[in-house]
């Protein structure tokens, strides 16, 4: 199978090596789930939008171009065309303020433009109707998570993004990493496997 990952963290999948004040669980979990899906011989395409560079403002220029359905830049378009290959787009991306962080908002507002489409009614833009999954690493513990918050990301993402464009099969898990022990972070990494069944 064909994966694409789109990753989201400040400091890079070189963060995924737990050294001190250069570290995160998002990129531990995306090198962790890169090593399994590779080991399995499947075929993985990492986007690391931040040792990309990319941009996530929707300029004047990049909102007419999303207007007049004519390519954004060169980068968001070879984006797009490695999604159109995909069987699973995987999202890994740690929670601030209850949502994503602003490259994967920007990777969306741009990627997903209504330029791709290939139909209108119903709105498809990936005919291959790849499985979308979600990974997030959040301070707040999951149940508080849906209950107090109303589950935003999933809201924002499934119900308000993918369903508009024909893509259903959502799936969603959260890695509450500041309220597990040592010990429940590293079985989780070992295990990552019952998280992309």
């Amino acid at each position: 199978m064909k994966y694409v990952i789109i990753f989201d963290h400040p400091y890079t999948l070189s963060a995924a090596n737990n050294e001190p004040h250069h570290r995160s669980y998002s990129a531990a979990v995306a090198k962790q789930t890169i090593n399994y899906l590779t080991a399995q011989g499947h075929d993985v395409d990492v986007i690391d939008l931040n040792h990309d560079h990319f941009d996530p403002v929707m300029h004047a220029k990049d909102l007419s171009a999303w207007r007049t359905r004519t390519p954004i830049n060169d980068q968001v378009d070879r984006y797009f065309e490695r999604l159109k290959t995909a069987d699973e787009i995987i999202f890994i991306f740690p929670i601030w303020w209850e949502l994503m962080p602003a490259m994967t908002k920007g990777f969306i507002d741009k990627v997903f433009s209504k330029n791709r489409a290939v139909s209108m009614h119903p709105r498809v833009v990936l005919e291959k109707n790849p499985i979308i999954r979600i990974f997030t690493i959040a301070g707040t513990p999951t149940f508080l998570y849906k209950l107090k918050y109303g589950n935003p990301i999933m809201k924002a993402l499934a119900t308000g993004t993918f369903k508009k464009i024909g893509l259903k099969k959502i799936k969603w898990h959260n890695f509450n990493a500041e309220d597990e022990s040592p010990q429940k972070r590293q079985a989780d990494l070992a295990h990552i496997q019952k998280f992309l069944s």
